[in-house]
């Protein structure tokens, strides 16, 4: 199988959009840490600083996804340098390892949502409980 160097290029908008909802993510979450801090400082809650090591985890795993999301939009170029050079067998092998990392960048992003989605649903039942306390 011979690829062409547009072939490559399909994976461009991909790519950035990804790395566009990676950085907006990274972003809100390290607001949301720099807020939780100040609350630590001032309320001295242990439950905040569980929260906190949970957010940083995230952002080790966003900061994961970016670098495998950036690393594969690099050998894309790469990939494409070398079909423009008539070297078919190291494209195909860079644009192979271009989409391993792609995977790896989505299935990092899928064990981020399952510990996004696990935290809200620690904080939902807080408040719940804390709800029911109160109706009581």
């Amino acid at each position: 199988m011979e690829i062409n160097i547009q072939t490559p290029a399909l994976l461009f908008p991909a790519v950035s959009l990804l790395l566009l909802a990676y950085t907006n993510k990274f972003l809100a979450i390290a607001n949301l840490i720099r807020k939780l801090v100040s609350d630590y400082e001032k309320k001295q809650k242990h439950d905040l600083l569980k929260q906190i090591r949970s957010l940083r985890r995230r952002l080790m795993l966003i900061r994961w996804m970016q670098v495998c999301g950036v690393s594969s939009m690099l050998l894309c170029v790469v990939t494409m340098y070398l079909i423009y050079e008539n070297c078919q067998v190291g494209a195909k092998i860079l644009f192979a390892v271009s989409l391993l990392l792609m995977i790896a960048s989505l299935v990092i992003t899928l064990i981020e949502i399952v510990l996004s989605a696990g935290a809200l649903r620690v904080v939902l039942k807080d408040l719940e409980e804390k709800n029911k306390k109160v109706s009581s």
